[in-house]
């Protein structure tokens, strides 16, 4: 294939995955309206299913701190097509999320031709292991980070005399932008893996970078959340755990990448 072969077939797997997206939106967009109440506006009701868990954790741990008070947020919209304009943005963004796992084997399926037969074998599962990640970000970050964040800034206070009224849109943009940066940022073993395996990255070197690792994970947590430490440390950890565990992973794929060459160099 030329290059404008390959344009053209990219631009093919493009709309197939617009199309997906559009169908999943419009499907969001017939129950916007309860979408938006039950499950949007989900972690600001007292009675989510987050404050029980961190609750019943608190009274395991005996510390009452897990126990979140009640949210007092009080929303309201500026614009005249405010509300409107949410349910779009709501459907396209809810309609990315349920299309994600196609989007990713549209791409797929675009590289896979490129790569050799050892090389296509072993990225055998990429597909659903990018799209487990992902959707284990989104859940982390709607049922953990997002309620303490919710709960941390509607009950914070300056002054009791300042009532804490915060735009549904500003509430929305918070809520995409730790869903969808977490749902992302969780792909990072998979990608450190495909360095290892090409020969990018090294085990030695992932543990002689571990401090700036560190540093770079804390930076990242700190930009993707709200400014509080508590919900940057929530992110935080997790993130550190995967770096952990795409170390173990990457000293087995690095230990087969080497029998691999030894074996070639022997033939």
């Amino acid at each position: 294939m030329n290059f404008l072969d390959h344009v053209e077939d990219l631009r093919w797997h493009i709309i197939r995955s617009v199309l997906v997206i559009l169908i999943c939106a419009i499907a969001v967009f017939i129950k916007v309206e309860w979408i938006f109440d039950r499950i949007i506006l989900g972690p600001t009701r007292e009675d989510f299913v987050s404050y029980k868990w961190f609750c019943a954790l608190g009274r395991a741990l005996h510390y009452d701190g897990f126990c979140l008070g009640k949210v007092n947020l009080t929303f309201q919209n500026t614009a005249v097509t405010g509300q409107f304009m949410m349910s779009l943005s709501l459907s396209m963004t809810l309609g990315f999320v349920i299309a994600f796992p196609f989007v990713l084997w549209e791409l797929w399926k675009f590289i896979r031709p490129a790569l050799k037969k050892s090389e296509a074998s072993m990225a055998r599962g990429i597909v659903f292991w990018c799209s487990l990640l992902f959707f284990i970000g989104v859940f982390f970050a709607y049922y953990i980070v997002g309620p303490y964040a919710i709960n941390f800034f509607g009950n914070y206070q300056l002054s009791p005399k300042v009532q804490n009224i915060i735009t549904v849109d500003n509430y929305f943009e918070m809520m995409s932008t730790l869903v969808l940066a977490l749902g992302l940022v969780f792909e990072m073993p998979i990608l450190m893996l495909f360095l290892t395996r090409i020969g990018v990255l090294t085990p030695n070197l992932l543990r002689k970078q571990r401090r700036i690792a560190l540093l770079v994970l804390f930076i990242l947590a700190e930009v993707i959340t709200p400014p509080d430490l508590f919900s940057c440390l929530l992110v935080f950890i997790p993130l550190y755990g995967l770096y952990e565990l795409t170390l173990v992973l990457s000293v087995r794929t690095y230990n087969e990448r080497q029998k691999r060459k030894a074996l070639k160099d022997l033939e």
